[in-house]
């Protein structure tokens, strides 16, 4: 697998493991096939530019011809492109059931076609739905609630289903929430970092119950790269280990970090299907020899000290005539798959 096409490789996941993989020694090109819709941004790939190894495609995953020709030029795919945010999938679902699944369909058609080393499918926790008490494992059953999860949950058995059928090696992995720089500021943690930065209020939902486990984007980018290289075809790899909170709890140190207090935070009425808590085991994964070493706290505070210093990469997003609001059409997007 020396050949690794990234697809969504300029959103936030996709371009820390594209910088990650361009380091290996045994990884000859790293091609990124991105549209650049809102999430994705050019600016995010940075210094990988200086490698020669690394080689950008600016195109969508629906156009099928180029796909097409891009997998044939490489030995292993791995797939971040996605509709990734909740509160979008609300008002725009088939734009998220367009790229999630179909986008998915074909470059797994084309992964078959061309005899891959290896496709891994980056997904998300949020497919095994709600879990007011205990973990999901691998075999946990789907239980998406909202249709950003439904179509990973769909894009999951599709590409699942390529390795039983036509045995494609497909590896699925499923991140908890990720955290750290150049994330868009759509996410809550740069959400309300840069709120919190311009002086304004942050909204928690509902009394700020909600829990979600997070994990540092270089952890789960690792771990990526574990399942590239020792993953198992037809195997799904939990990726966990990071740090519970609720909603209030993870917003009390932002607004440490921050010098604000419980007056900039405003409580509103739950979103829709807000799940109340995910959970999953990683034991899994834990075998390929998987260990996640970030720190939450010291890295929350690296992660608020880049928003801080770069504001120059966050405030022309403040004025993106694609924010997230009801009547605005949506094309497909090349982002990584992951969280709110």
């Amino acid at each position: 697998m020396d050949k690794v096409l990234v697809t969504g490789g300029a959103g936030f996941i996709g371009s820390h493991f594209v910088k990650r993989i361009l380091r290996a020694a045994d990884i000859s090109q790293v091609t990124v096939l991105d549209a650049l819709t809102y999430a994705g941004h050019i600016e995010n790939l940075g210094e990988a530019f200086l490698s020669p190894k690394l080689s950008f495609v600016h195109g969508n995953i629906l156009d099928t011809a180029l796909v097409d020709a891009l997998v044939e030029e490489h030995t292993a795919v791995v797939h971040f492109a996605a509709e990734s945010h909740v509160d979008r999938s609300f008002f725009a679902a088939g734009a998220f059931v367009s790229t999630n699944v179909l986008g998915t369909q074909t470059l797994v058609d084309a992964a078959m076609r061309h005899g891959v080393d290896k496709f891994v499918h980056v997904s998300t926790d949020e497919v095994y739905g709600p879990l007011p008490l205990g973990s999901a494992s691998e075999a946990s059953p789907l239980r998406p609630t909202v249709p950003y999860a439904a179509s990973k949950a769909a894009s999951d058995l599709v590409a699942m289903s390529y390795f039983h059928t036509y045995g494609v090696p497909v590896c699925i992995t499923r991140s908890a929430n990720n955290y750290g720089p150049y994330q868009h500021p759509e996410k809550i943690i740069p959400l309300f970092a840069t709120r919190l930065l311009r002086g304004e209020k942050v909204t928690l939902h509902g009394q700020g119950q909600h829990v979600r486990n997070w994990l540092h984007v270089d952890d789960n980018c690792a771990a990526i790269e574990l399942v590239l290289r020792e993953g198992a075809p037809g195997e799904i790899y939990n990726i966990g280990g990071g740090t519970d909170f609720t909603s209030k709890e993870l917003t009390e140190r932002l607004l440490g970090l921050l010098g604000a207090d419980w007056d900039s935070v405003l409580y509103v009425p739950d979103r829709l299907s807000n799940d109340i808590r995910y959970s999953m085991t990683w034991a899994k994964l834990a075998t390929l020899g998987y260990r996640p070493e970030r720190d939450f706290d010291e890295s929350l505070a690296e992660t608020v000290d880049w928003y801080r210093r770069n504001t120059d990469r966050w405030a022309p997003l403040m004025r993106n005539p694609h924010a997230a609001r009801p009547g605005v059409s949506l094309a497909p997007a090349a982002e990584e798959a992951r969280v709110h």
